[in-house]
């Protein structure tokens, strides 16, 4: 495959927000996947590893967004983690081990807010999203 992933893997345990989310990056023309629960993004993960980013709720109940995070960061070298949260999330360990392909979009944000955060994810493959 010549070009890049564009799969897109969603992480959140508000039914309205995971739809909403899920429907406009396909809009956008990404392949999404949506999953209610960290460990059911894992295995998601774990069965197709072309993840090029990981949009997780800060908050979710579990194995924790930190932990998912980081599995996706080392099982990944290409996969990028935007974190997103109404709440203060501290990012230093995702930071730490993958300088560059983590980010954070804060809760509440709009459709075109939450694309714009998934493009610059996407930036370093040059493609418009």
């Amino acid at each position: 495959m010549d070009q890049p992933s564009k799969r897109v893997l969603i992480v959140d345990d508000e039914p309205a927000l995971l739809k909403m989310m899920g429907v406009y990056l396909t809009r956008k023309g990404l392949d999404v996947t949506t999953v209610d629960t960290t460990e059911r993004a894992w295995a998601a993960a774990e069965t197709a590893g072309d993840v090029a980013v990981a949009v997780i709720d800060g908050t979710m109940r579990g194995l924790s967004a930190e932990e998912l995070g980081l599995r996706l960061l080392a099982a990944n070298p290409a996969a990028r983690v935007l974190m997103a949260s109404g709440y203060p999330v501290d990012m230093s360990r995702l930071e730490a081990a993958a300088p560059g392909r983590v980010g954070f979009v804060q809760k509440p944000f709009t459709p075109q807010a939450l694309a714009e955060a998934v493009r610059r994810m996407l930036a370093p493959e040059k493609e418009d999203v």
